[in-house]
């Protein structure tokens, strides 16, 4: 019976609910904590969160009931429920039921527009489940848009604006993450024919493409998180610009991971690696703090910034030594 329970929780992969920390984007860069209504924003975003976990949970079992075949060929994923045989096909369409079942019926406490985009969020996994995911490139660009609806359904939960650059910027670190998992996948399987018969879309992937891609993407992602911090009108503070050796570091340090071929992917990593998860927590505590803090006057002790858009401060001007001295004879 506990045997069971271990392998129903494993089948809905918990360790991958991080992902589902994108739900909160909207709530620690758009809400203003001094605001009396920010505690229900808190409130409504776990509620959110919460119900991704589900409908995602309700996608790994799915997923997991589609691919039991393929992930018995593979030397890790063999161990899977499924795959392993440690539950059936049967009692993992089961979970998948129940589990979107319950995440659609929760999502009705939320406004009408996350409801939508949740629902829209599951039916683009099936897409990917049933079609997508054999389509290269295709495959990682609809993993990358299941995770701007997760930043998107975590506005609307709270009924904050988003910014165009923060969308963006999400979409593109995601299709970079995702690229790098498909560079993990392919150091892990030796040839290409192994490849194929793990995951369709790997044998038309090559090294040389994938670091291409990453190259491109990586770049991308610090160009768009820059846009945002620099853009006049975003509701955070723009001394988040200061945040940017971390996110230089964080980029550069998964991709050379990656490179070594002894990581599995972009939660692997964040878990195993300890100077990226190290980067990773201090970019977060950096960030909180200067959020939490803007309206206490942090931005008093930084170095003064003309940004994009905005005017020059006004200084005096200092007269010049020809000018100085008329002033003093006329006195």
């Amino acid at each position: 019976m506990f045997k069971t329970f271990r392998a129903i929780v494993q089948l809905t992969r918990p360790a991958q609910w991080v992902k589902n920390v994108f739900v909160f984007a909207a709530l620690v860069f758009g809400v203003r904590w001094t605001d009396p209504h920010a505690f229900r924003a808190v409130l409504d975003a776990s509620t959110a969160f919460v119900i991704f976990c589900m409908l995602s949970g309700a996608v790994y079992a799915f997923n997991y009931l589609l691919d039991w075949k393929e992930d018995a060929q593979h030397p890790t994923k063999k161990h899977r429920p499924v795959a392993s045989g440690a539950i059936s096909p049967t009692t993992a369409g089961l979970v998948a039921i129940l589990l979107a079942a319950i995440g659609a019926i929760a999502s009705l406490l939320l406004p009408r527009g996350f409801v939508v985009t949740a629902m829209v969020y599951l039916i683009l996994n099936l897409v990917y489940s049933l079609w997508g995911k054999q389509r290269v490139l295709l495959d990682v660009i609809l993993i990358a848009i299941g995770f701007v609806l997760r930043a998107l359904a975590g506005a609307q939960a709270i009924n904050v604006e988003v910014s165009a650059w923060l969308v963006v910027c999400t979409f593109t670190l995601c299709l970079f993450l995702g690229f790098g998992k498909r560079r993990c996948e392919l150091a892990v399987i030796q040839n290409n024919e192994k490849a194929a018969s793990h995951r369709a879309t790997l044998s038309e992937y090559s090294l040389e493409l994938l670091a291409h891609l990453l190259a491109v993407t990586g770049a991308m992602a610090v160009i768009t998180f820059l846009l945002y911090t620099l853009d006049p009108s975003t509701p955070s503070p723009r001394s988040l610009v200061f945040t940017t050796p971390l996110v230089f570091y964080a980029i550069f340090r998964y991709a050379m991971v990656i490179s070594r071929g002894d990581r599995t992917g972009p939660t692997d990593v964040l878990i195993n690696d300890r100077p990226f998860l190290v980067t990773a927590v201090l970019w977060t505590l950096l960030t909180l703090a200067l959020i939490l803090l803007k309206d206490q006057g942090l931005g008093s002790y930084l170095p003064p910034l003309r940004y994009p858009g905005s005017p020059p401060a006004s200084s005096p001007v200092r007269p010049s030594p020809k000018h100085h001295a008329q002033l003093m004879l006329q006195e």
